[in-house]
């Protein structure tokens, strides 16, 4: 533990038995202290260098089941005091809650486990534009086609996340961030298009080559060139592993707390029901080594744990923090704050595999808009791919809609690739949903 490290954890003490000095019930603060550096590249010039270092303090206190918060950026004396005092005054108008409160003393973190998360990266701004220059350079340079860029970027962050609540807990973990992206524009006589690749991991060590990841934006670029319509139709969907993660994303939405206890999702009163097929299971791995959505503990110092979501097809456990569990008579699942690395079973074919299965249909690699309803499960969006004739890509195609109803598409899955993707805290392979409809023309 690093002296500024300690320094935050002491902080967060002080502010805690200062909360309790000025007659508060319960009191929770957090602090999030990150620094970074980012240079983007375009068309050969250095664009932007971003150097960034930031505080953020946030304190909840409660006054019996009533509740008031503030926050600051600014974590001298006078400032936090100032916050606090704010949050107290808030608590005295606001409304009695009796679901309000810290999470359940039994529930908080024990042990705080090293994830293996931190791995700070000297990277001067001299080289990352190297780096960043050298990306695009791959990409631009791979064929005469590529013809424009919107750029390379660099980035390293490292951050510091502590949080205490007056129940007796104060732990903290430090965490890192290091990423290399491309996008580049191709274009022929038929049009233009773009597309783009990216690293991102824990530990530099951990990314992919920038030459790698230039070339990959160049080659995703131009497979995108003379792309077609679709005549509307119904067909099989395969959902490329990048943006397949899209869609458990909407699941977890539909089962979360805050949704369901409001009555405003499509999978209300689905536990112990079947809502996939019977080969899918879906479990949460928090304390995943190196992991991008790994964590010892939520936003509530509740303590994360491995923890199957959905077994053979039937799910098992809602998405909860302290206060959505009360809101449906549950207990947290340690997800206030959101989940941590989910992993979906796979069925061992890759994609060319699937492809070959589905015979004709459509590879989705590229998702447009907002079209998910988490009420009703109704799902349309735009998107871009490629149509599947025997079970080998024929064409590029674009400006189509794809619409279903996610209740019924999870029901519809057919098989989950192993071309697992790792750039998230969503791991799964490309999804195979048996029929959807397909706008175009």
């Amino acid at each position: 533990m690093n002296a500024e490290w300690r320094h935050l954890k002491e902080l967060v003490a002080a502010v805690l038995k200062e909360a309790k000095a000025m007659g508060v019930d319960a009191a929770e603060v957090g602090i999030v202290h990150e620094s970074g550096l980012s240079a983007t590249v375009r068309m050969g010039v250095v664009e932007t260098i971003e150097f960034n270092r930031d505080k953020t303090l946030g304190i909840t206190v409660y006054r019996g089941t009533k509740k008031g918060s503030a926050s600051t950026s600014d974590i001298h004396q006078d400032a936090i005091r100032t916050a606090l005092e704010a949050a107290c005054h808030i608590a005295e108008y606001t409304e009695e809650d009796p679901c309000a409160g810290l999470a359940d003393k039994d529930l908080l973190a024990r042990e705080i486990p090293d994830l293996d998360l931190y791995h700070p990266w000297a990277l001067l701004p001299e080289e990352a534009v190297k780096w960043a220059k050298e990306c695009e350079d791959s990409a631009r340079g791979f064929d005469a086609r590529i013809t424009n860029s919107e750029g390379a970027s660099v980035t390293s962050h490292i951050g510091y996340r502590v949080y205490g609540n007056t129940n007796g807990f104060l732990a903290a973990y430090p965490s890192s961030r290091h990423g290399i992206s491309c996008t580049v524009i191709a274009k022929t006589e038929e049009g233009m298009q773009r597309d783009y690749e990216f690293t991102v991991a824990r530990d530099p060590k951990d990314l992919e080559s920038r030459t790698s990841i230039g070339q990959k934006a160049a080659l995703r670029t131009l497979r995108r060139l003379g792309a077609r319509k679709l005549k509307t139709r119904e067909a099989p969907v395969i959902f490329e592993a990048q943006i397949a993660g899209s869609l458990l994303g909407s699941f977890i939405a539909a089962i979360s707390g805050s949704n369901l206890y409001r009555k405003s999702s499509f999978l209300l009163d689905s536990l112990n029901q079947a809502v996939f097929p019977e080969f899918i299971s879906i479990k949460e791995v928090p304390h995943l080594p190196k992991g991008l959505g790994s964590s010892p503990f939520d936003s509530e110092g509740v303590a994360t744990r491995e923890r199957n979501i959905v077994e053979n097809g039937i799910l098992k456990s809602y998405v909860l923090g302290s206060y959505s569990a009360r809101k449906l008579g549950l207990q947290s699942t340690g997800n206030a704050g959101g989940v941590h690395n989910l992993m979906i079973s796979h069925t061992n074919h890759d994609l060319p595999e699937l492809l070959t299965e589905m015979g004709t249909g459509l590879l989705v690699t590229e998702l447009i808009g907002q079209g998910v309803n988490i009420v009703t499960g109704d799902y349309s969006r735009g998107a871009a791919g490629f149509w599947v004739e025997n079970g080998e890509i024929q064409y590029p195609v674009e400006e189509i809609t794809i619409a279903g109803n996610l209740k019924e598409m999870f029901q519809r899955l057919v098989a989950i690739g192993d071309d697992v993707e790792h750039r998230s805290n969503i791991l799964t392979g490309s999804i195979w949903v048996d029929k959807m409809t397909i706008a175009g023309d």
